[in-house]
């Protein structure tokens, strides 16, 4: 009888369902696509944050968007290092257990998603197996909530729409504008240059990790001091 099942609109939309394998539906997974989903690997320290005696320990706004935002440079900097170059990603602060740390990356070309998908099923993070599939959302206009984006939604963190967490305008524009200067055709050798440099300056080789505590000792940004609840990402180790 499964040819009679109606797709799943919710998987269709934002590759993921509160129902999982138990949807009524149908959940017509892509064999192609240029978006990956990797699970549940973002940890909102305000979600999560606790004191010893398990009560809740505030994380200021601050810490939470520098957290995020270390996360965020991590993950988004070894996609294009080891599997090619990414067009976009997004990172979910949804609550349901089908949303909650979803990030997804969209990459140039289908054969980079592909190649991430069959590599990051082996690797770790945080301590944790990565599960990562391919995704059939391909416009994530369509995927977000639009209320949340407003500020009026009335679901909270179970909505079943996207809740995008954004990171800071300044790491916007490091990384996407480094993206732009790397991936160029090389029209001089000025472009060759530039990648020399980067990649002496982050000491880039071709390892299953970056190196964050050199990218940290060149950031500029401003760094805010770690309270004794302010929880720290996972990193990708070493192979």
């Amino acid at each position: 009888m499964a040819e009679y099942l109606v797709n799943c609109s919710f998987y269709f939309k934002i590759g993921a369902c509160r129902h999982g394998d138990r949807c009524s539906r149908l959940h017509n997974k892509p064999t192609f696509s240029q978006t990956i989903l990797i699970q549940n690997i973002y940890r909102n320290p305000q979600n999560s944050a606790q004191t010893a005696d398990a009560s809740r320990c505030a994380v200021s706004d601050v810490e939470m968007q520098e957290h995020y935002d270390e996360f965020f440079e991590e993950v988004f900097t070894e996609m294009e290092e080891k599997y090619g170059e990414v067009e976009e990603m997004n990172v979910c602060d949804n609550l349901g257990d089908h949303l909650v740390g979803n990030v997804y990356v969209k990459f140039r070309r289908e054969e980079d998603a592909e190649k991430a998908v069959l590599d990051l099923n082996n690797r770790w993070f945080n301590g944790q197996p990565m599960h990562a599939e391919l995704s059939p959302v391909t416009d994530f206009r369509e995927a977000c909530c639009r209320q949340y984006e407003m500020g009026s939604c009335t679901r909270g963190g179970f909505c079943n729409f996207m809740h995008l967490k954004p990171i800071s305008r300044e790491l916007r524009r490091e990384l996407y504008g480094r993206r732009r200067k790397r991936y160029r055709k090389p029209s001089s050798p000025k472009v060759k240059c530039f990648t020399l440099m980067f990649l002496q300056k982050y000491k880039i080789k071709n390892v299953g990790h970056f190196p964050t505590s050199d990218r940290r000792a060149n950031d500029s940004r401003p760094r805010s001091s770690q309270s004794g609840c302010a929880p720290t990402h996972g990193h990708f180790p070493n192979k």
